[in-house]
């Protein structure tokens, strides 16, 4: 396809230079060869009122030394006998035929003759004894001066024109090649067997699109596999009960061949189920990796659990995620680090506290924003220690807003995100909302994925958001520090 769009603009583009830098070419030849002529014209024109006034050669030789031009000897005067007893006058340099000038006086306006070396304009001019003829010489190479140039330039912009036309196309069929090269390698690993292989969604929007339903027909593949395994692991676990029924039947049978051959066959079978079962579970772990590998939609999974908390009716406000995000952590993962912040905000926050989830877009980052207008943390810090439980989400709130403290919290829920986070190379930063609460900033790394070149754009965001979540230092007003919604839960 690349080359296609390459030669097809090759193609156009010489084309068109042609069709214009043709005519244009021969407009210049043509414009050159008027200003030769007509340069003549004017020399011959100057001295049209010299001749009118006199005849005399001395007179004409002085008009005719004046009007020359460029490197002289190229105007002839042919004026005709003053007196019936005179002849003719030549001035000047003559090289037009006599047929030539007396054609010229006879058709009584300006003609053009063949001369050697290139041309003569024949201007008669009306004299007191007749028709006289002013002859100026117009070389060759003055019918062409500047054309060579004009047509080299032409040329140039012309080859640049195809360079730049086969560029662009080069370009823009490596826009759209790459992703569709990108799209069949991903089909021929999914079918190697490598169930974590997904394709980054860029390109035309078809590419896109294709791309999506790749990924989507991939996390399917995913899931009907770890379906089929945990079927096979099931199955095997519920042979385990008549097969221990069995290996006692068979041990009460005494001595004897057949016996023995029953008890063998027994263990054989045994043996063979518990080869099916450890096969399923090492399967069953791979398909995990895969999933965790091939990652999830963030936007989708964010849009997912607010759908499913929002029954509990607090205000709540979604930024961020009407557009994908996807991030290399495993769907079920992200699932339980969201339920476990937008947990936290229900049980650590007076009743009717609004919260708010952000997803920020960077070039190698996803950032996930849980924040809050609840009383806060007391201790930020050691709420991402794994096992705190100092009072859940900060001080206890004011009296008659209800609300739990947190008190009895099991301190793994921030622990878990922060696990989370820190599987993809990110981390997690507790810090003051602009709800007047507590801010829970989850960054997700995208560390797979090659960061485009807008990267210090992403980095200044991250610079940026990180400065708006200095951990245990922000102070709300009347109270302890800055809320949010993680919690020791």
């Amino acid at each position: 396809m690349r080359w296609a769009l390459v030669k097809v603009a090759l193609a156009v583009t010489t084309m068109v230079v042609v069709a214009f830098a043709v005519p244009l070419g021969l407009v210049v030849r043509e414009m050159a060869s008027d200003r030769a002529y007509a340069n003549a014209e004017r020399q011959a024109a100057a001295l049209g009122p010299v001749l009118a006034i006199t005849t005399d050669r001395t007179q004409l030789e002085r008009a005719l030394a004046s009007a020359e031009t460029g490197p002289g000897g190229r105007i002839g005067l042919h004026v005709p006998a003053a007196g019936p007893g005179g002849g003719p006058a030549e001035v000047g340099t003559r090289r037009a035929a006599p047929a030539d000038v007396a054609a010229a006086v006879r058709l009584g306006r300006a003609s053009i003759a063949q001369v050697p070396g290139g041309t003569a304009l024949l201007q008669p001019t009306a004299v007191a004894s007749g028709i006289a003829v002013v002859e100026v010489y117009v070389p060759d190479a003055a019918l062409t001066n500047g054309v060579t140039t004009s047509w080299a330039v032409l040329a140039g912009v012309g080859l640049a024109l195809v360079i730049g036309s086969v560029a662009v196309a080069d370009r823009l069929g490596t826009r759209m090649v790459r992703p569709a090269e990108r799209l069949a390698a991903a089909a021929h690993d999914l079918g190697r067997g490598d169930l974590g292989v997904r394709v980054r969604e860029d390109g035309p929007a078809e590419l896109r699109s294709a791309a999506s339903a790749f990924n989507s027909m991939a996390d399917q593949v995913v899931q009907l596999l770890a379906n089929e395994r945990e079927l096979a692991a099931d199955l095997s676990h519920r042979l385990r009960t008549p097969l221990t029924v069995l290996r006692l039947n068979a041990a009460s049978l005494g001595d004897g061949p057949a016996a023995e051959q029953t008890r063998a066959a027994v263990e054989q079978l045994e043996g063979e189920v518990d080869r099916i079962i450890r096969a399923a579970r090492a399967q069953r772990a791979h398909t995990v990796q895969a999933a965790a590998a091939a990652g999830c939609d963030a936007a989708e999974v964010i849009a997912e659990r607010m759908a499913f908390w929002s029954a509990l009716g607090r205000t709540a406000r979604v930024a961020g995620a009407d557009r994908p995000a996807r991030v290399p952590v495993a769907r079920a993962d992200l699932a339980a680090a969201l339920d476990a912040l937008l947990g936290n905000v229900f049980r650590h926050t007076p009743e009717g506290t609004a919260f708010a989830v952000d997803v920020h877009h960077a070039d190698d980052a996803v950032i996930v924003l849980v924040s809050d207008a609840g009383p806060g943390i007391a201790d930020p810090a050691a709420a991402l220690r794994r096992g705190w439980s100092g009072g859940g989400r900060g001080e206890r709130p004011a009296a008659g807003r209800g609300g739990s403290t947190g008190r009895g919290s099991t301190g793994l829920g921030l622990d878990i995100v922060r696990r989370l986070a820190e599987s993809t190379g990110g981390d997690v930063r507790i810090g003051r909302s602009v709800l007047g609460g507590t801010e829970v900033r989850v960054w997700l790394s995208l560390g797979g994925r090659r960061a485009a070149p807008g990267e210090r754009r992403g980095r200044r965001l991250r610079r940026r958001l990180r400065g708006r979540a200095p951990a245990g230092r922000g102070r709300r007003p009347g109270g302890g520090p800055g809320a949010g919604p993680g919690g020791a839960s």
